[in-house]
């Protein structure tokens, strides 16, 4: 039983951590991003900068740790930072769970997104298996299968190694996030009409005009009415249910004006380019030659070229002065902006509102190459 009990246990935090360290080590933008987040709500702006360092660091130290413990290697000495690493993040999970400063805490990338309360007990589970493994971590290695290990697990890190270093380059061999391709982008925004509505409860304080003191009311018996006794003083307003939430939310294609005229794309029969660039101080013009090249083709082909960013538009107008592009700019939100690409600037194509394409600024297609894939079938 002890046996069962310790080799479960060192299964269960090895595919955890490789699991953990993939998704998050194929999404090297992303972990950029979270990292962010948590530096902007603990008030560590001044470490942003080291923000993608240690996203790829923390990645590839889950994937390390569980690539020993599924292949049995070194347990002895990777037990210690397996358990440090339980340990850490335990105590982080319940501080994020109590204060709640992100809404996800990002453990396992976008590939499954659980609540922070749903994590901490996660890490509870996992902090008791690494007590495990600590324990017995003198008894797992048996020279019989060293060698077989060692290999499995090298080849695992050079896998690994490769698909990061392509995600980076490219875009992530796995897109788990609302706007992969073959997402239709109107169906995935709207609420079904049966799907559950945010319920909330509201507590009413009023002052009594006469004693001065400030009595608690409940919806169904405050006095708003009797102006003669009471006086507003508050409100406080606590979230009981929560409401469904379609996949794709926020996402907006403002004008100067403050029009959204999304609807006008996202229905278009015809094809429809979106350059995204987030912040366009950030952005690379290493290939925008190729991006003016499709935007003229399409422009020839009565095909839409537009550009999405969260920058001013006077910033925006001064980069198409700059760069010759000839197109438009919308406004939307910059997280939104990042979540649909992992590129600044990247691309995406849609049809009927449905996204077939999606490139990195590295793989920005040619009119030949698009026409091509979707035009000469």
């Amino acid at each position: 039983m002890k046996n069962i009990i310790k080799y479960v246990a060192r299964i269960l935090v090895g595919v955890t951590f490789i699991f953990s360290g993939f998704v998050k080590g194929i999404d090297p933008l992303g972990s950029t991003y979270k990292f962010t987040d948590y530096f902007h709500a603990m008030s560590l702006d001044w470490m942003v900068w080291s923000a993608f360092s240690l996203g790829i660091l923390l990645a590839f130290a889950e994937f390390a740790i569980g690539v020993s413990m599924l292949f049995n290697i070194k347990v002895k000495f990777f037990a210690w930072p397996a358990l440090l690493f339980m340990v850490f993040f335990t105590t982080l999970t319940l501080w994020i769970a109590i204060a709640n400063p992100v809404t996800d805490c990002g453990c396992f990338g976008d590939a499954l997104v659980i609540s922070n309360w749903e994590t901490f007990f996660k890490n509870i589970v996992l902090i008791i298996l690494a007590f495990i493994i600590f324990h017995y971590r003198k008894t797992f290695e048996t020279k019989s299968t060293i060698k077989l290990s060692n290999a499995a697990g090298i080849i695992s890190v050079i896998i690994y190694f490769g698909f990061v270093i392509f995600s980076y380059n490219h875009l992530p061999v796995f897109d788990f996030r609302p706007y992969k391709v073959g997402v239709n982008i109107s169906e995935s925004m709207s609420v079904p009409a049966d799907a559950p509505i945010e319920t909330y409860k509201n507590t009413f304080y009023y002052k009594n005009k006469k004693t001065g003191k400030v009595k608690k009311f409940s919806e169904q018996n405050y006095p708003w009415q009797d102006t003669i006794n009471w006086e507003y003083e508050s409100i406080e307003t606590k979230l009981i249910n929560e409401g469904y939430e379609p996949p794709i939310h926020d996402f907006t294609m403002d004008t100067p004006e403050g029009d959204n005229v999304i609807d006008f794309f996202i229905h278009d029969e015809n094809y429809v380019f979106i350059m995204v660039a987030y912040d366009l101080s950030k952005t690379s013009t290493s290939e925008i030659s190729k991006i003016n090249e499709l935007a003229l083709w399409a422009g020839d082909n009565s095909f839409s070229f537009i550009g999405l960013t969260s920058t001013a538009f006077d910033e925006s107008n001064a980069f198409l002065s700059e760069t010759g592009l000839p197109i438009e700019f919308f406004t939307c939100d910059e997280i939104t902006l990042k979540t649909i690409i992992r590129s600044n600037p990247g691309l995406i194509a849609i049809k009927n509102g449905t996204i077939i394409g999606k490139w990195h600024n590295n793989d920005i297609p040619s009119p030949e190459e698009f026409s091509n894939k979707f035009l000469n079938k």
